[in-house]
C-alpha cells in the first residue's frame, strides 16, 4: 500500500462513512456478513483488501481491488458485522507518488 493512496483512502473514509448511512436506508440488498461479502468478492472479482481505515462509530472502511482486472469496491464494516458496498468501478491503480507538502497549490 502506498504513502498517498492510504492517505487518500483516509481522507475518504468520512464521506465513506456519511455514504455508509445512505446504503443501510437502502436496504439490505447492499448487506451482508463480512465473510459473506469478502468471499464474493474474492470470487467473482477476485478483489482482495488493498487497505482499510477506522471511522466513527467503529466502522471498519476497507477498499478491495483486484490489481489484474482493474475492478474495485468499497465497504463500510459496522460494529455489528455487517457490511455494506458503499462503491464499485473499474480501473484501480496502485500509486507510489508523493504527495505536495502541505500547504503546496499544487
Amino acid at each position: 500500500m502506498t504513502e498517498k493512496f492510504a492517505k487518500v483512502a483516509m481522507l475518504s473514509a468520512g464521506l465513506v462513512l456519511g455514504a455508509a448511512t445512505l446504503v443501510e436506508a437502502q436496504g439490505a440488498q447492499n448487506c451482508a456478513p463480512r465473510e459473506k461479502v469478502v468471499e464474493r468478492l474474492a470470487v467473482k472479482y477476485g478483489e482482495t483488501r488493498q487497505s482499510m481505515g477506522l471511522g466513527s462509530n467503529n466502522a471498519v472502511m476497507e477498499v478491495f481491488a483486484s490489481l489484474d482486472s482493474g475492478s474495485w469496491t468499497i465497504t463500510v464494516t459496522m460494529a455489528n458485522g455487517v457490511t455494506c458496498l458503499v462503491a464499485s468501478g473499474q480501473a484501480f491503480e496502485e500509486l507510489a507518488e508523493a504527495l505536495p507538502p502541505e500547504g503546496d497549490p499544487a
